[in-house]
């Protein structure tokens, strides 16, 4: 089922809306180093209440200066912010306190992606969502730190959406299995495989590994986030949007 309701594209909204607003600093990086670390009063470190303190590691700032830089290496378009990559430093420069906390407490809001279509080559076109670029970097964040984990979980034969993976490996692969003396290969494609999703099962998948509940909402609130296009927002309740990273 499908919710359409009329979204302004402000320029300038608060933080607890997952919005942006606009600086104009370049510094190198945007935090220094040290990870976030808990204490308690008397000055000794705190242990996460949460199993494995996974949402910890993610907002750390050696983690998100990492994210920021892979965001603003791979470039890419807008959200529906208008936000650019060389806009994000000065922004998270003077609002990242804000930005972990209110991920570390809940209350933050990811904005819908932005939806635009790409020409295929059969000459129909695929929808992209486009997250805006502090989303980004929050997703970025959050891949570097479950990618490991789940690594080891996934087929040696699998090569689609992984970190040291490509197509090209694929059919080096197939020609092993050439020179091994097979002759046939099988061509699919699930038609709308990202737009049909199942949120439930796929956070029931995640879970089995993950057991910081935080995490396990914060991921959920990106699949929940919605889709806009021409001033609409669409709040779906399947599918991840191709375009971010949620779906590597």
């Amino acid at each position: 089922m499908k919710e359409t309701k009329k979204c302004d594209e402000s320029r300038q909204l608060n933080i607890k809306s997952g919005h942006l607003q606009k600086d104009r600093v370049e510094p190198e990086r945007y935090a220094e180093a040290p990870s976030i670390s808990m204490t308690s009063k008397n000055g000794q470190n705190a242990r996460s209440e949460y199993p494995y303190g996974l949402l910890e590691k993610i907002i750390s700032n050696e983690n998100l200066n990492e994210a920021f830089k892979r965001v603003k290496k791979n470039k890419g378009s807008h959200g529906i912010d208008k936000m650019g990559v060389d806009e994000l430093l000065p922004y998270l420069k003077r609002h990242g306190d804000e930005l972990k906390l209110s991920i570390r407490n809940g209350s933050y809001k990811p904005n819908p992606v932005r939806r635009v279509e790409i020409p295929k080559d059969n000459g129909k076109t695929r929808p992209l969502g486009i997250p805006t670029v502090v989303d980004r970097v929050i997703q970025q964040a959050i891949s570097q730190v479950l990618s490991p984990i789940f690594e080891n979980k996934f087929s040696e034969n699998s090569y689609g959406f992984r970190p040291n993976r490509n197509a090209h490996q694929a059919i080096l692969k197939c020609k092993e299995y050439m020179d091994e003396g097979y002759r046939w290969a099988v061509d699919i494609d699930l038609e709308k495989y990202f737009d049909t999703v199942n949120h439930d099962k796929l956070i029931g998948l995640i879970y089995k590994e993950i057991k910081d509940i935080r995490v396990i909402g914060l991921i959920r609130k990106y699949l929940n986030a919605g889709v806009m296009e021409k001033g609409l927002t669409t709040v779906t309740t399947e599918g991840v949007p191709q375009g971010g990273l949620c779906k590597a």
